[in-house]
């Protein structure tokens, strides 16, 4: 078979997957007497690397190894110029043998939107996975995506994320809130919605755990975003410009399942737990 040709669906399937890792980590950098950290976790939660965070192995072995999994061939990490430790592990120390991996700079922690427009070489003219490098999202979801024949989001139910993941409610707060047509596509995102804005939603209202399927038309947005009031071009705000302003259509895929989120020390013994058992062969 062709390679990235999905002959059931006669169309061409994504094999590149885009995963953001050039975060400052500043929660995973911030003390917490309450978590149980052995030397390893705590030598690298203090760097606010949270992709190699130690979970028997690197947390980011277990991204890329369902990658792997779920069909993707390629994955380019958005890293910064500071993470030579990353690019030394993944090319020299333990390369992965079942997805090849490429590395992009994104030269300032400018936020989400800017750091995927620091993959757009590696996109070239394909369609394209983009992934969170701290969160592990069900095998079902990464699937769905790649086998669309559009863009596409993966949205969770909140009382889905509350019951399957690691998440409690407060934090529902931090991630966006979609809102989808009758026809299934993304008509507009919320991010960070205060309790009025959350509540408004309804009960159980779609969230976006930033997994999506892009063409390479979600380069303008994101280079067109404006600096939030945390000196960030948000990823969220350049998909709702693309969907609302631009016309650019996102076909949602609802998931089942819960997403694992590494974004603070409490969070480490319980990904551990949730990942034992685990094989992690990227």
């Amino acid at each position: 078979m062709t390679p990235g040709i999905d002959r059931a669906a006669g169309r061409r399937a994504v094999r590149k997957a885009v995963i953001l890792a050039r975060g400052l980590g500043s929660r995973m950098r911030r003390e917490d007497g309450t978590a149980a950290l052995d030397p390893a976790q705590a030598s690298v939660a203090a760097t606010g690397v949270k992709a190699m965070i130690p979970i028997g192995r690197p947390f980011l072995d277990y991204v890329l190894s369902e990658l792997a999994d779920a069909g993707y061939e390629e994955a380019c990490l958005v890293i910064g110029p500071e993470h030579g430790a990353v690019r030394d592990y993944y090319t020299v120390e333990s390369p992965p043998r079942r997805i090849r991996v490429a590395f992009a700079i994104q030269q300032r922690p400018l936020g989400t939107a800017d750091a995927l427009v620091a993959a757009e070489s590696f996109a070239e003219d394909e369609d394209f996975l983009v992934v969170n490098s701290d969160n592990y999202y069900p095998l079902s979801a990464l699937e769905g995506l790649r086998r669309l024949s559009e863009p596409g989001a993966a949205l969770f139910a909140r009382q889905t994320l509350l019951s399957e993941s690691n998440i409690e409610p407060e934090r529902i707060r931090s991630f966006a809130v979609c809102a989808v047509g009758p026809d299934g596509y993304l008509t507009g995102i919320l991010e960070k919605p205060d309790a009025a804005a959350l509540e408004a939603a309804g009960p159980d209202p779609l969230i976006s755990m930033n997994c999506w399927r892009f063409s390479p038309a979600i380069f303008g947005p994101c280079r067109a975003t404006p600096l939030s009031p945390r000196g960030e071009k948000e990823l969220p705000r350049a998909v709702h410009e693309a969907v609302t302003a631009r016309r650019i259509r996102i076909r949602v895929v609802r998931c089942e399942g819960g997403v694992l989120d590494l974004s603070r020390r409490a969070d480490i013994a319980a990904v551990t737990e949730r990942l034992a058992g685990v094989e992690a062969a990227p």
